[in-house]
């Protein structure tokens, strides 16, 4: 029995299809099929039983299933707690982060964190919110960084930081020149551009809007914020962007006014799985964070 055909059983036990399990392993499928044929031959069991659309586990499955899960869990903790009985902080972090958060925040953290722990490798994986939660439990990744409303009773939830969503409009915009506050009411013939579907903050947008009983006309949805502020400068519509994002210099930037009653904002937040505490570099690496934000 070998450690990676438990990772396989485990995968294909959450994706539910051979395919989607060997793309998450990253694997060949057949060599991932190969492997859990040999293990259920040397358990005398099937573990699946192979469907026209996928796989589901067997009653031998779901007894093995725990145990394996296990048995990962008690691996992976051995190798955290030899790597932290090593006194000085040294290795590899492994970091997912959001694609709306990764260009605008990391830049000065990882200055100041290479800085004081030179001999750690930091390895970022940006991602969407459904993926990083993937990588954490597979082990891939040792922290993530997301965006709230977050709902994983497995995970511990650290709450960093929140910041407002800046309502950016074309410049020459009836609301850039307009000198009272603006409210949600005030978008409402208006034209949205919001990330596209998968990424929260695109939800987090229209949920916003439509707590306030403003049916959104979405006019764009893009993958990048770079792109969608370009966009809001074209004239195109107007969107919600996060403080961090926000980029006044810029030769193409919209302009940006805030909202009142209510102020959006997102709360963005740590997460790990709880069999899985944060390392010595990670807790470094968390702390950096913190004194960041509440120095801006």
């Amino acid at each position: 029995m070998e450690m990676h055909q438990l990772r396989y059983v485990v995968a294909v036990a959450r994706t539910g299809t051979f395919s989607r399990a060997a793309e998450e392993c990253r694997v060949a499928q057949p060599s991932l099929s190969q492997q859990i044929q040999k293990l259920e031959d040397e358990l005398g069991e099937r573990l699946f039983d192979r469907l026209r659309r996928g796989a589901k586990l067997t009653a031998h499955g779901e007894a093995f299933l725990p145990r394996a899960v296990r048995i990962l869990e008690e691996v992976e903790a051995a190798r955290h707690e030899a790597r932290e009985a090593n006194a000085l902080l040294r290795g590899t972090l492994s970091l997912g982060v959001l694609p709306t958060i990764a260009p605008y925040l990391l830049r000065d953290v990882l200055v100041r964190f290479a800085a004081s722990y030179p001999d750690v490798q930091v390895v970022i994986h940006e991602d969407t919110t459904a993926a990083l939660l993937r990588q954490l439990h597979s082990c891939e990744i040792d922290l993530a960084l997301a965006s709230r409303p977050l709902d994983d009773a497995t995970l511990t939830i650290r709450d960093l930081f929140s910041e407002e969503l800046k309502l950016a409009l074309p410049p020459g915009h009836r609301l850039a020149r307009r000198r009272q506050p603006i409210t949600l009411d005030d978008l409402r013939e208006e034209q949205l551009i919001v990330m596209k579907p998968g990424h929260c903050l695109g939800e987090q947008v229209l949920g916003f809007c439509q707590r306030g009983d403003t049916a959104p006309r979405i006019a764009f949805r893009g993958a990048q914020l770079e792109t969608i502020q370009s966009l809001v400068h074209a004239g195109i519509g107007l969107s919600l962007i996060p403080a961090m994002a926000a980029r006044p210099d810029h030769p193409a930037a919209p302009v940006y006014r805030s909202l009142n009653h209510p102020r959006p904002q997102r709360t963005i937040s740590a997460l790990w799985t709880k069999n899985r505490p944060p390392t010595r570099a990670a807790g470094e690496f968390l702390r950096i964070v913190e004194a960041g934000s509440m120095k801006d």
